[in-house]
């Protein structure tokens, strides 16, 4: 078993800059990836950011060159570095486990970006 609790979230004005935070506890060796993913009222959850164990990166084409993903893996931490924010980045935003082809998802924090 992993267990992910995010924080970081919060309510920050269009332009401005959030990071979460991602902490794994538990079952953590042979991670096969990290994720971070998001869900707007109404929508289906989307992918966002994902690190690799490999440390190879993927990012939403509706993020690319405003978030970065990373990890301190001393910390079993991923972090989703938000920048140049948007109102419609308003989500609730999910990290992810994926280990030997089971998901673990943590509980989410809001993010609210108003204008």
């Amino acid at each position: 078993q992993v267990q992910l609790v995010e924080s970081g979230g919060g309510l920050v004005q269009a332009g401005g800059s959030l990071r979460l935070s991602c902490a794994a506890s538990g079952s953590i060796f042979s991670i096969n990836a990290r994720g971070w993913y998001r869900q707007a009222p109404g929508k289906q959850r989307e992918i966002v950011a994902i690190i690799t164990e490999s440390g190879r990166l993927n990012y939403a084409d509706s993020v690319k060159g405003r978030f970065t993903i990373s990890r301190d893996n001393a910390k079993n931490t991923v972090y989703l570095q938000m920048n140049s924010l948007k109102t419609e980045d308003t989500a609730i935003y999910y990290c992810n486990v994926i280990k030997g082809g089971i998901i673990y998802w943590g509980q989410g924090t809001q993010v609210t970006v108003s204008s």
